[in-house]
């Protein structure tokens, strides 16, 4: 037997040595997990996928090398023939139970995740019916129904605007939003937190959120409203599901410019719509000048 032989044995007898070690540790660990420990049962499959796996992986490497060392080796073929069960070719090992196990476990995960979605999807979808039916119910008392309005992040402004008609622009509302907002720190700050940080805002905060509302197109909540309805001298009604109406700028003796909050029914979160008369196709409501 040449040395190429010998040096193959032994590294053969090597593999099934550390094999041999590895399952009796697999057992130790086995027998140190109680069957009632589905936690650990799961995650001691996976373990033991992944060391099964990087053993084969490291056998498969050194044998390469091996052959790597004596590529002249005549008799390699007949060395080989007695270990059939040695796979010398670059291909993946085929999968264990363990892994059979854990790939059944990931495929589970997945259905049941995909059911979870599908569960809150319909829960989403019985929300929007039931808001847009009490929406539209309010409306009806009222002689009014909705006017839709684009989803842009402009809906609060646009849904004002569309009751002021043609008088002043989107960007022209922004302006005078902010530009009262700034003026007026002291009466807002107490109700501002930083949108993105999600806590109580610094007077700075506030102020760069002011350039944000002209520079962006941030959506508008109550902090804008209640400008808006100073700016304007005008009351305004905000129409909800499940809530009282909210009316800023109770003040004023104006008739109030009505929106209605939608909570539900659009899946880019909260929006706003206007308002039109009962019937009234795409009329708009009667025109209001800004001052």
């Amino acid at each position: 037997m040449g040395d190429s032989q010998r040096e193959h044995q032994q590294v053969i007898r090597r593999h099934d040595r550390e094999k041999t070690e590895l399952q009796a540790h697999i057992q130790d660990t086995k027998s140190s997990v109680p069957e009632t420990d589905e936690e650990g049962r799961e995650q001691l499959l996976l373990d033991v996928a992944r060391l099964e796996a990087e053993m084969e992986q490291k056998h498969q490497q050194e044998l390469e090398k091996f052959q790597e060392s004596f590529p002249d080796n005549s008799n390699r073929d007949s060395v080989t023939e007695d270990l059939p069960k040695v796979d010398l070719k670059n291909e993946p090992p085929d999968l264990s139970k363990a892994q059979r196990g854990c790939e059944r476990k990931v495929a589970r995960e997945g259905e049941s995740q995909e059911r979870v979605a599908e569960a809150e999807m319909e829960h989403l979808a019985s929300f929007r019916h039931d808001e847009e039916m009490e929406l539209s119910a309010i409306l009806r008392a009222r002689n009014l129904e909705m006017q839709g309005i684009p989803a842009d992040g402009h809906c609060m402004y646009r849904a004002i605007q569309h009751q002021l008609l043609s008088y002043v622009t989107v960007d022209c509302l922004r302006r005078l939003t902010a530009e009262y907002m700034r003026n007026h720190v002291d009466d807002f700050l107490p109700f501002f937190s930083n949108p993105e940080a999600g806590i109580a805002g610094s007077r700075d905060d506030f102020l760069r959120y002011c350039d944000d509302i002209v520079l962006r197109a941030l959506w508008g909540g109550q902090l804008e409203l209640r400008a808006l309805s100073h700016v304007l001298q005008t009351p305004i009604e905000v129409i909800q599901a499940n809530s009282p109406a909210v009316i800023m700028g109770e003040e004023y003796t104006k008739k109030p410019i009505t929106l209605v909050y939608h909570r539900y029914s659009y899946s880019c979160g909260e929006h706003y719509s206007s308002v039109k008369p009962l019937g009234a196709g795409s009329a708009r409501s009667v025109a209001r000048r800004l001052f």
